[in-house]
């Protein structure tokens, strides 16, 4: 995995964060610059590279379309850890809490990467990604 040399933060403005968008080059592959979690890492990921999206199904649906180079992720190394479920009113502190602009149907979609675990490093690379989805269909 390649990484890139660290830079320093940055806020921008609107106008600038639309020009540095602009200025990037297209069809630059994400998954080069989504660094994997740790195999059984826990605690927070906020901060961590990871993609959420969230509307209406139609919308989730065209921006996956455009990210299809992520599903490489699920390989004998790494997987994706992939979460799409409807949008409901939450409990915060006992009061029901609503999404005022929610759009219909919405959902949200979460996508991370995460390293796998020795075990199944090695099982890939004696048999191959073959029975690795054999096993994740036993599941």
């Amino acid at each position: 995995m390649k990484t890139t040399t660290p830079r320093k933060a940055t806020t921008y403005t609107k106008e600038q964060a639309l020009k540095h968008w602009q200025s990037l080059p297209t069809n630059t592959d994400p998954l080069k610059h989504m660094e994997p979690l740790p195999y059984k890492s826990e605690g927070s990921t906020y901060g961590a590279c990871g993609i959420r999206i969230d509307g209406t199904p139609e919308f989730i649906d065209a921006v996956l379309g455009r990210l299809k180079d992520l599903i490489q992720a699920e390989n004998g190394t790494t997987r994706l850890g992939l979460s799409r479920r409807a949008v409901t009113s939450v409990d915060i502190k006992g009061e029901r809490k609503c999404f005022a602009n929610q759009a219909a149907q919405a959902e949200v979609c979460y996508i991370r990467r995460h390293m796998r675990g020795d075990e199944a490093q090695i099982l890939h690379a004696v048999y191959g990604s073959r029975l690795i989805e054999e096993l994740q269909e036993m599941e």
